[in-house]
Order: structure tokens, then C-alpha cells, then sequence
């Protein structure tokens, strides 16, 4: 007993810490409001990196009759809230905000951690409910769907009154009267009633009414201290192998002006701004808005990068902010690949990309690779080694390179394609440790065992529900899990346009005949 006291303390000092050090925390008196509990299930030091996870706590809190505090998945010590120290059994709403399929292990671990049943149908009223949204669920929620009553399916914003008012009046009644009430609304999944039930997406039309930047400001993120700020939302580029690229349609930009006002309140915590969208460098008003914030004495630094367009003004405001590295993700080695997968992306763009780099004095360059694309050939791998030396010789830095394991994604043109088998993947990525090695440029490369982990969470069905529950959230019980639940990983690794896709009930905005128009497309010679 006095061993779990001395973590508890530990933990609440912990936490005493990070609060000291943040700045915007909400703390709300629970008299009489509806008390939701908002869990990143990851670190504080990527949860509150996670500007739409901050976005949701500020939606939640701005009703006057809620109160929102923030719960994260330390792997140790007790599960409380930080605001108020509370267990999660104290909350009326458990509501789970999961970006990875990673992730699923550690919504297992939270729950089994606070003493919360697992299965949805094994909790009743005395329980508080679960909710749970994000990228990864908005996608394909099947295999965590015995564990919740509902899932939001798409952006928060349009979803969260009607959530609220339907939650502060079904709250405490039997847990299948809330069911039904939170099925009629749009963009909710309620997997015990409305199994596969068509559920539309949901969607914010007008950004600039929704203003999305950092709300609780603290240097101990994966970011450091800086001050993050939604440019734009969803990307029309239509790269064959990105989710979001087909299930955040359309693309939508915040106006310059709306930047500027958030960027105002963001200096007034740090000098670094951090711009957010899927590409920030497609941004259209970028050649305005860099040389503005600079005027405002802002440090720009950027989520993401495309090599076309390459703007100058951006690259100047860049290394004006004393940015030391520059990130760019060709993603496939040969131009034909990089065709089949819709990149757009030409080696001429790469080399002047390198070059523009050496002349702004970035000291590093990233460029990002997949291994295990649908139609890769050893020539492809051949062609990563052949254009990283080019590369190198145009840039006067270092230059890492960065490999990781292609995982096919629902609701994108690759969603039939069949991952590539691990010893494949692990061949090629020998290979190519090889010849980078030879030629003193930096690799980095993800597993490629967690990522066929993640290719069958990502095109899973509710029988990795049996899966997770007996792993009880610990990944080394995976292998002995799935022999056990007679799982063969392979219906889910491999694929074909023939088979039935379990995710097809979401309504992402795109018609499964353009997924399979692209799709064909990408297999064309």
C-alpha cells in the first residue's frame, strides 16, 4: 500500500509540475456542469503537441455548462485527470482522442488502469460513457468498437453542441436510450445499434469561424515552446497512399488576417509560431503571410513542406526564424513510382529544393521515403540511394534520410493493395542501410514489424476487438493474442479489389468509384 501511495504522490508532483510551467489551463467549479474527461491516450509531450486535441479541449470547455480536463497515457502511476486530480470514474463523459492506430493498445491500457469495463455492453448508467474521434478512428473505428458507445466521425466542430445537449440529457438514463439518441445525430457512430449504417463525415465549411491555434501554452511538448496556428485544413493534392488527403476533403485555407489576430495572442507567450496544415507551402496567401508575421517578430516554423511549390518568401522567413533543418518527402525514389502514387513530384524539383537549401544555410535536409509501395521494384530502392547522392551533392549539410514501411490506409485508392511481406520490407531496408552507409549519409527507419501491426489495426475489423482485449495493452502479447483468437493477419495484410471493405459505411465525402478510377490509374504501366 505504501508503495501505490508513494507513485500516487509521485504523479500528482509530477503534474503539479506541468501545470506550473502551462499557460491557458481552463479550471472550471464542477457545481452542476457536465464533467468531461479528454483523453490523449500518449504522452503529455505529444498530446498537448496535438493541435487538434487542444482545438477539442477548448471547444468542450467554452459551454458554460461543461467542464473539460485533460487525461493522458503515462505508462505509470494512477489515471487522473490534471486539472482536478480526479479518476476517471469520477467524470460523467470519457472522451478519447486517438490520431494513431498505434494507439488502440494504450485506450485498452487507460481503461483497465481505472477500473472501467472494457466492453461497452458490459457498462451501464453507473458508468461513464466513451466517445472517441480522431483521424485514425474517423477512418475506421471497427476494431475498438466493443470498447465505445460512439464515435465522432469527421472534424469536432460541427458535432460538439448537439454532442453536448444530447450527453447532458441521456447521461444518466439507461445506456440504450443514449444509444439512440446519439445515433440520430449526423456524423455519430454507435456501433451496438447502427452497425454499418451509413454515417457521413462531418465537416467545417467556414474556418475563420473557427478560429484553431494553441490554447494551453507549455515548453514541455515534442514541440518545445512553440505556438501553434492552423493555416489550412485538408489537402487537394490526392497522393494515392494519404488518408488525409481523401478524408479531410476539401481543402480549406483561414484567412491571413485570421492568422495574424491568433499569431498576436501567440507572441504574447513566445517569439516561435508554428504554422499547421497539410502542406503548408500550398498555402495560397503564403507569400503574404510570412513576410507579415515576421514584421510581427514571429519565428515561423512549419508542420510540412511540399518541393512544388517551393516558395521563396517562405524559405527566406524560414531561415530568417534561424531554422536549421528542412523537411521534404519525395516519398518514392523513381519518377515512375512517384507517378503511380500521384506525388507530382519531379527530380528537378528535389535537386532545386537541395539547392535552395544550401543557399538559405539550412545545416540539415530530411527527406522522407516509403518502402513497400504497390509496384516498387529493386530498382526503386536502387533509384531512393541514386537521387539521395544527387541530392547530396547539391547540399552543403546534412542530410538525413528517413525510410518507413508503406501501410495501406481505408478510404484511399490503396486501400486493396496488399502490404508488402516483411521480409521483403526488411531486405530492402538492409539494402538500403547499406548503401547509404557508403556514401556517410544518415538513415532512419521505423520497424517494419509495428508497421504490419499497424497495416492490420488500420484495415481491421471488430474481430481485433477479441485481439485487444486480451492483450490487455501490452504490444509484446500480440503475436500470442492473435494465434489465440485464431486471427490470420494475412486477410488483413492482403487484399484485392473483390473483397468487401468493412469501413465502406462512412461516408468520407468520396465515392468509392473515384478510389477505384485511382486506383486503376496507379496500377497502369
Amino acid at each position: 500500500m505504501l508503495g501505490l501511495k508513494a507513485v500516487k504522490w509521485a504523479e500528482i508532483e509530477r503534474i503539479q509540475r506541468l501545470l506550473s510551467r502551462e499557460r491557458g489551463t481552463i479550471v472550471k467549479d464542477w457545481g452542476g456542469r457536465l464533467a468531461v474527461a479528454l483523453i490523449y491516450p500518449n504522452t503529455y509531450q505529444v498530446g498537448m503537441a496535438s493541435l487538434g486535441f487542444q482545438s477539442v479541449y477548448r471547444l468542450f470547455n467554452r459551454h458554460p455548462h461543461v467542464v473539460c480536463e485533460r487525461v493522458f497515457g503515462q505508462p505509470n502511476g494512477p489515471v487522473i485527470a490534471l486539472e482536478s486530480r480526479r479518476p476517471l470514474t469520477d467524470f460523467d463523459v470519457l472522451a478519447f482522442s486517438v490520431a494513431f492506430e498505434l494507439d488502440y493498445f494504450n485506450v485498452i491500457s487507460l481503461l483497465l488502469r481505472a477500473g472501467i469495463p472494457l466492453e461497452a455492453a458490459e457498462r451501464d448508467a453507473a458508468w461513464p460513457p466513451i466517445i472517441a474521434g480522431g483521424p485514425a478512428l474517423s477512418a475506421n473505428p471497427l476494431p475498438l468498437a466493443d470498447f465505445v458507445d460512439a464515435f465522432v466521425i469527421g472534424e469536432a466542430e460541427p458535432v460538439i453542441d448537439p454532442l453536448i445537449e444530447t450527453l447532458q440529457e441521456g447521461v444518466n438514463r439507461p445506456r440504450a436510450e443514449l444509444w439512440t439518441a446519439l445515433a440520430r445525430l449526423p456524423g455519430v457512430y454507435v456501433p451496438h445499434l447502427s452497425d454499418m449504417m451509413p454515417v457521413k463525415r462531418q465537416w467545417v465549411r467556414d474556418l475563420d469561424a473557427h478560429p484553431t491555434s494553441t490554447v494551453v501554452y507549455t515548453p514541455d511538448t515534442a514541440f518545445g515552446d512553440m505556438y501553434l496556428i492552423e493555416v489550412a485544413r485538408g489537402c487537394g493534392r490526392g497522393c494515392r497512399f494519404c488518408m488525409a488527403g481523401f478524408t479531410t476533403r476539401p481543402k480549406r485555407e483561414h484567412s491571413v488576417e485570421s492568422v495574424l489576430e491568433q499569431a498576436q495572442t501567440g507572441l504574447t507567450h513566445t517569439t516561435r509560431i508554428g504554422l499547421v496544415g497539410a502542406a503548408v507551402s500550398d498555402y495560397t496567401q503564403i507569400d503574404q503571410l510570412a513576410p507579415r508575421l515576421r514584421e510581427l517578430g514571429a519565428q515561423i516554423s512549419v508542420s510540412s513542406l511540399r518541393v512544388d511549390p517551393l516558395p521563396e518568401s517562405l524559405l527566406q522567413a524560414l531561415a530568417a526564424s534561424g531554422i536549421q533543418t528542412l523537411t521534404l518527402a519525395p516519398e518514392a525514389g523513381s519518377e515512375r513510382l512517384r507517378a503511380a502514387i500521384n506525388k507530382g513530384v519531379t527530380e528537378a524539383d528535389l535537386l532545386y529544393a537541395a539547392e535552395r537549401a544550401t543557399h538559405y544555410k539550412f545545416r540539415q535536409l530530411k527527406l522522407y521515403f516509403m518502402i513497400g509501395l504497390p509496384g516498387e521494384t529493386d530498382e526503386d530502392i536502387v533509384e531512393i540511394v541514386r537521387l539521395c547522392e544527387l541530392v547530396a551533392g547539391r547540399f552543403d549539410g546534412h542530410l538525413t534520410v528517413n525510410i518507413t514501411p508503406f501501410v495501406p490506409k481505408a478510404h484511399t485508392p490503396f486501400q486493396w493493395c496488399s502490404m508488402a511481406p516483411l521480409a521483403q520490407l526488411d531486405e530492402r531496408l538492409a539494402r538500403l542501410h547499406s548503401a547509404l552507409k557508403k556514401q556517410r549519409i544518415e538513415l532512419r527507419s521505423e520497424s517494419p514489424r509495428l508497421a504490419a501491426v499497424q497495416g492490420v489495426l488500420a484495415r481491421g475489423d471488430r474481430r481485433l476487438g477479441r485481439v485487444l482485449k486480451q492483450m490487455e495493452g501490452k504490444l509484446s502479447r500480440w503475436d500470442e493474442a492473435v494465434q489465440q483468437n485464431g486471427i490470420d493477419l494475412q486477410n488483413y495484410l492482403t487484399w484485392s479489389e473483390e473483397k468487401s471493405l468493412p469501413w465502406a459505411f462512412i461516408d468520407t465525402g468520396v465515392s468509392l468509384a473515384h478510389l477505384r478510377h485511382e486506383w486503376a490509374r496507379a496500377l497502369r504501366p
